[in-house]
């Protein structure tokens, strides 16, 4: 019965020893998991190399018809260790975008180009034609600059303000209408395919292992020409949300 005893007892030592050093194992292996979390405690600065979809809809001033879909890559570099108070604790970070593919998907509409013409009170009009659909491009983001709450062991979010440029195959958005009206109709009342795009939003990095992370996104975006063009019409406000993966290094 002694022996059984001793077997018993240093079995339940065994078990618990096992118990322990699997969760201290486990408790190091989720730590790694979110370098924002602790590495950067550690004055280890990591990489982040991402790609992602991004995609929303217009709200403002007749755009909630106009929908947005682009993919494109990401990359950062956090600049600095955790810092800061309580839930603020965390660290800046200075990252890129590019979007190869983007596409704005708006409504048709037909208009004409109107000119005065050569007789008083009188003017001259193209034939109508087709203008708005779907416009095709490219964006980047060279300007972003993101503050990363270093979270759990398993997330953390970020909030962001941003700025970039994008360049579409036809000048974008189409302006002008149906109606006849020489100031919107005239030989000069075009937009432009060159856009600015400031922009702001908040995400989540959530870690499903060691260095690798789904991110979610949700990104107020203004686009405007800046007056490159005849005219602005511009997105005054979209909201968009993205999806993506991400290697840490």
């Amino acid at each position: 019965m002694k022996k059984l005893r001793r077997v018993g007892s240093a079995g339940s030592w065994a078990f618990a020893l096992t118990l322990l050093v699997s969760f201290t194992t486990g408790a190091v292996g989720q730590m790694d998991m979110n370098p924002l979390h602790s590495d950067v405690a550690a004055a280890r600065q990591p990489f982040e190399f991402g790609a992602l979809v991004q995609g929303g809809n217009g709200l403002t001033e007749n755009r909630d018809n106009f929908h947005f879909l682009m993919a494109g890559v990401h990359a950062g570099k956090v600049l600095t260790n955790n810092f800061g108070p309580g839930l603020l604790h965390g660290n800046f970070e200075y990252a890129v975008e590019a979007f190869p593919f983007w596409q704005s998907y708006t409504p048709k509409f037909q208009r004409a180009d109107c000119i005065a013409g050569p007789v008083p009170n009188t003017i001259e009009c193209s034939p109508l034609y087709t203008v708005g659909g779907t416009y095709s491009g490219a964006s980047v983001t060279p300007i972003i600059l993101r503050w990363n709450f270093s979270g759990t062991r398993r997330m953390s979010f970020w909030a962001q303000g941003a700025g970039g440029l994008l360049w579409t195959n036809h000048k974008y958005p189409a302006f002008g209408s149906s109606t006849l009206n020489l100031a919107n109709d005239g030989p000069n009342t075009d937009a432009s395919v060159w856009n600015f795009t400031p922009q702001g939003g908040m995400g989540l990095h959530y870690f499903i292992k060691p260095r690798r992370s789904i991110d979610f996104s949700a990104n107020a975006v203004h686009i405007s020409s800046a007056s490159l063009g005849d005219k602005n019409p511009g997105v005054n406000a979209s909201v968009q949300f993205s999806l993506g993966y991400t290697w840490w290094k």
